[in-house]
């Protein structure tokens, strides 16, 4: 039996998406969606596109937070609910209407007023010893969780609650259920 490749040799390169708010396109690493929504906030841009064709999400909404280095998500599933919230560390740059979103492979995964948790960490590290990513990206993407981490907890694992004491205002649009779906209400977070 030949001995396992190490896993960094799978590591992926740096995803860097773009949001063209006068196109209304999200470009991604497979390819452009148009977007339903996009909205400038006192503290990034807020995103909103259905799902084509994906087995298990139908819709994603965001909120672009430059500041902090995130991109607080909100997916709403087919099926299964997975979580209430999933955080993106991320080093985001604006430069005309066009938005960038350098992700930094670490992520946080939020069960509104229970839990959160870091994941992804392999992945970080895998893209470190394949040389996708900086030492000093390593760096920032392990601050960045950790403090987020650290600030979640403090907020009992409240979204609205951590949003409001760093004084943001995040809202989320309202999205039909499809019918044979869980009936599972959004809400105002």
């Amino acid at each position: 039996m030949s001995p396992a490749l190490p896993s960094y040799l799978n590591a992926h390169p740096v995803k860097i998406e773009r949001h063209d708010t006068l196109n209304k396109l999200h470009h991604t690493n497979n390819g452009q969606r148009q977007v339903d929504h996009y909205q400038e906030t006192a503290h990034g841009l807020y995103v909103a596109r259905s799902f084509e064709a994906h087995p298990r999400i139908r819709h994603w909404q965001a909120h672009l937070l430059p500041a902090l280095n995130l991109v607080v998500c909100k997916y709403q599933f087919h099926d299964r609910h997975e979580h209430d919230f999933y955080m993106d560390i991320a080093q985001i740059s604006r430069e005309g209407a066009v938005w960038a979103v350098r992700d930094l492979y670490l992520d946080l995964v939020l069960q509104d007023g229970h839990s959160a948790e870091i994941v992804d960490t392999e992945e970080l590290l895998d893209s470190r010893r394949a040389g996708h990513i900086s030492d000093e990206d390593v760096h920032e993407a392990v601050e960045v969780a950790h403090r987020t981490l650290a600030a979640l907890a403090r907020a009992n694992y409240s979204l609205q609650a951590w949003a409001q004491a760093h004084g943001l205002e995040l809202e989320w649009l309202e999205v039909p259920q499809k019918a044979g779906e869980q009936d599972r209400a959004l809400h105002l977070a």
